[in-house]
């Protein structure tokens, strides 16, 4: 049997192990350096998601979270080099938060 399009890309999203981190206070243009030097390592996507605080304070930062993806199996020497990239940007600004993925 075959199968359509929409089955093998939702079979695809099925194997992709996705997170979400934030640092409070991490001004934009560095969570797009960190999204961008996480996206060198192979299979890795990444994504930012918009502050969702109704309340404006300077200090917070414009986004609310930054979403890391890769594949399912994905190999433990590239899961390292995500996790280094990581910690370097976490020493320079702060510890990452993991949140809650509600599905």
């Amino acid at each position: 049997m075959l199968r359509t399009d929409k089955e093998m890309m939702q079979t695809a999203q099925e194997k992709q192990l996705r997170y979400q981190i934030q640092c409070p206070g991490l001004p934009l243009a560095v969570y797009r350096e960190v999204a961008a030097h996480l996206r060198q390592v192979e299979g890795v996507e990444t994504g930012l998601i918009p502050q969702q605080s109704q309340q404006f304070d300077y200090s917070d930062s414009q986004v609310g979270a930054l979403w890391i993806q890769y594949p399912e199996g994905f190999d433990l020497v590239d899961r390292e080099r995500v996790d280094r990239i990581l910690a370097y940007y976490g020493d320079r600004y702060g510890a990452w938060e993991s949140l809650v993925i509600s599905h």
